[in-house]
């Protein structure tokens, strides 16, 4: 076991009594409302820590085989009980018969696809369900990058769109409309799905909310979000299902740096050992600003520094920060809340290297799960 003091910086850091807590939460919103509860592999996939995941959800989403593989492989293989669910915008014939084999759902999002592999997988593994996802087009979406319901959006069928021969072939129906948002804008979506699709809910099995419910967030109301679920069941005799990734990782973990350099360009840049364009992409595509540990907005506190990554793009930008202490090199940056939507993301750009993956266990020991070097980046090339 290493000290922090030990650890060779970057490294995202996962604290595993902040993960539980996350989990409990969900957990709570399972048995008070009968819903299911998967996690989405898009936002957290941290295979390390499923053994203690699964003690809460009941399985994965998936978004093509590669992450079906690892649902399987990684949470599901040892209990009949999880599910894994494969969606992706359009199967391809040389993955569709694996997919098949190893999952317990399959989603598609349109009709031509549903037709074109719904015998075919069901030949293979007739224990399979099959859904159709449906675009209901209402999102209050904060980004359009982010928006699925977004105007041209490839995502999910809409009511112009539905083809009722879908229905001898489908047990259930999907929706994924949100994005870091509250149960007042699932409220919103739940409205425009069932005026368009309530018609067809007779003889479902099931519905699938999707994600982006911020539900571990400070100040998600649970209690209504139950409520709303409980609602539905009894209105309709079906069961729901949610798959949040992000809600899952929220506040579980940070990314630690290092400064390796300050200059001056009229203004102090210190440049760090990571980089947001390769290890925490969301700050540039969302965008949004990283929380930095002890910091303030610039001109907040006494010293403001521009934080740049240690890449050549001119972008590779986190922000301006104060701080009360000047920087200086060898100092640790600490960006908060780096567990969703990063490592599953981040890239070898530039040949700079991957952060290690590091969890602080519930009893406070620290286990380096994974570090990586130059043949993880010459691997992906060729």
């Amino acid at each position: 076991m290493k000290n922090l003091n030990q650890l060779s910086t970057p490294y995202y850091m996962c604290d595993e009594s902040l993960l539980r807590n996350n989990l409990e939460i969900l957990n709570r919103v399972q048995i008070e409302s009968g819903a299911k509860v998967i996690l989405a592999l898009k936002g957290f996939a941290m295979w390390s820590t499923f053994p203690l995941v699964k003690q809460y959800l009941k399985g994965c989403t998936s978004s093509g085989l590669h992450e079906a593989l690892l649902a399987r492989e990684e949470f599901a293989k040892d209990d009949k009980n999880l599910e894994v669910h494969t969606y992706s915008p359009a199967f391809k014939d040389e993955d569709i018969d694996e997919i098949a084999l190893i999952s317990n759902h399959i989603v598609f999002n349109s009709p031509s696809q549903l037709f074109k592999y719904c015998d075919r997988v069901k030949k293979i593994n007739p224990d399979v369900s099959l859904s159709l996802r449906i675009n209901p087009e209402q999102s209050s979406s904060p980004k359009d990058i982010y928006n699925p319901c977004g105007l041209y959006s490839r995502l999910g069928t809409t009511l112009e769109n539905f083809d009722e021969r879908v229905l001898e072939h489908i047990e259930g129906l999907n929706f994924h409309a949100l994005c870091e948002q509250d149960v007042d804008a699932l409220l919103e979506v739940l409205e425009a799905f069932e005026a368009k699709f309530s018609k067809y809910f007779k003889g479902m099995k099931y519905i699938n909310f999707g994600g982006g419910h911020h539900i571990t967030k400070n100040g998600y109301d649970v209690d209504k979000l139950i409520k709303i679920i409980k609602d539905f069941r009894a209105k309709y005799g079906v069961d729901v299902y949610l798959e949040p990734g992000e809600a899952v990782g929220w506040q579980t973990g940070v990314l630690v740096s290092t400064v390796l350099d300050i200059v001056h360009n009229k203004m102090d840049i210190a440049i760090l050992d990571t980089s947001a364009e390769a290890h925490m992409p969301d700050t540039l595509a969302m965008p949004y600003r990283a929380m930095v540990r002890g910091s303030g907005e610039a001109q907040e506190k006494k010293y403001t520094y521009r934080l740049g990554g240690n890449t050549c793009l001119a972008g590779d930008i986190m922000g301006d920060y104060s701080f009360d202490e000047p920087l200086k090199v060898g100092d640790k940056i600490i960006f908060e809340d780096q567990i969703h939507y990063t490592f599953v993301k981040n890239t070898t750009f530039n040949g700079i290297k991957l952060p290690s993956l590091v969890i602080l266990r519930e009893d406070k020991t620290l286990d380096v799960i994974k570090e990586f070097g130059y043949q993880d980046y010459k691997g992906r090339l060729s």
